[in-house]
């Protein structure tokens, strides 16, 4: 909906400072990893067999860069995959601009290692490129996926920000695209049809405590749980990590490395199994 330049909605100032935390939420902050709550979580095991001839392409989330998933890329290499860790301008044009060159620039990069198999390790907006481009095109060498924190139904944070001045100005087409409604990209991506594990958190930082509460049940400050999960994916993890800061987290990344081995993460019954 319009509003006339210069009129007030109300609440508009409150959101408009609740846009500005959002963003600094989404920035591309490197946090050191022993000041990340892993709690609830054990590692799985890293002791596997080496890895050949298996490419992971990383995609990054709104607002950030392929920075931000540096140390994903650093375990992955060191579990004996080779990476294509792209770039892409999140916030400057729409999801469908950004996928059709992200996602085949990263499998032309998996390709020149050789590789026979592509997986992919996305995080938050990063699951939507990925979606949309495997409803348009296929991926022959295409392997298994692990979405990080993905609005796969959009997010409340969206329907209450898009359309403030800060949020719109920052975020770009992108951002507006993240709602949960019929104007949302999520609306018109179906269910998925390759191995897909989703993990999400259930915990916030203090900067996303008021957008939290504009998200019904449990959430990560940006996705409420439930609104991670699409028909169609192979299994579905929730740990006590939130949004923001889930790409820098062992425990995050010792499943997403499981989950690319075999298909399934490791869930609390079968760590105390172990």
């Amino acid at each position: 909906m319009q509003r006339k330049a210069g009129t007030q909605t109300p609440h508009r100032g409150i959101l408009e400072r609740a846009a500005l935390l959002l963003l600094f939420g989404l920035a591309g902050i490197a946090v050191p990893v022993h000041a990340i709550n892993e709690s609830a979580a054990t590692h799985p095991d890293p002791q596997l067999a080496p890895v050949q001839g298996e490419c992971v392409v990383l995609l990054h989330g709104l607002g950030r860069t392929h920075r931000s998933m540096a140390r994903i890329e650093s375990l992955l290499r060191e579990a004996g995959y080779t990476t294509a860790n792209i770039d892409y301008p999140s916030q400057s044009q729409t999801i469908e601009a950004s996928a059709r060159v992200a996602v085949p620039e990263g499998v032309r990069e998996c390709r020149r290692t050789g590789a026979r198999t592509i997986h992919f390790v996305t995080h938050s907006m990063g699951g939507l490129l990925l979606r949309y481009y495997l409803s348009t095109a296929k991926v022959d060498e295409l392997g298994r996926v692990v979405m990080l924190g993905p609005p796969n139904q959009g997010s409340e944070v969206a329907d209450t920000l898009a359309g403030t001045a800060i949020y719109d100005r920052v975020n770009g087409p992108a951002g507006a695209q993240l709602v949960t409604g019929a104007d949302g990209i999520a609306a018109r991506l179906g269910p998925v049809h390759f191995p897909l594990g989703i993990i999400t958190g259930n915990e916030q930082t203090a900067i996303d405590s008021v957008l939290a509460t504009r998200i019904p049940g449990e959430n990560d400050g940006k996705v409420a749980v439930e609104r991670a999960k699409v028909e169609g994916m192979h299994d579905f993890l929730v740990l006590p990590v939130n949004h923001t800061f889930m790409v820098v987290n062992d425990v995050v990344i010792g499943q997403t490395l499981q989950f690319l081995r075999h298909g399934a993460f490791l869930h609390e019954e079968e760590q105390a199994a172990h």
